[in-house]
C-alpha cells in the first residue's frame, strides 16, 4: 500500500464531502477505514489520519480567508 497515495485520497474525498469532514473529526479510526477499506493497526491508521487531518485543515482555511 502506497500511503501517500492513501492519504491523497483520504483527502480528497473528505475535501468534498461534510458528512466525512464530521465523521473524520468524531471516529478517524472508523472514518478512514470507511473510505480505504483497509483495517489497519490503530498505530498505523493514526499516522494517516493525522497527516490527512493537515491536508484537510489546510485547504479548509483557504477558504476562510
Amino acid at each position: 500500500m502506497d500511503i501517500k497515495e492513501k492519504i491523497g485520497e483520504i483527502a480528497d474525498k473528505v475535501k468534498g464531502d461534510k458528512d466525512l469532514q464530521k465523521n473524520i473529526t468524531k471516529d478517524p479510526v472508523k472514518a478512514v477505514e470507511g473510505i480505504t477499506g483497509v483495517d489497519l493497526p490503530d498505530d498505523k491508521i493514526n499516522k494517516v489520519i493525522d497527516v490527512a487531518k493537515d491536508k484537510v485543515d489546510d485547504v479548509i482555511d483557504k477558504f476562510k480567508k
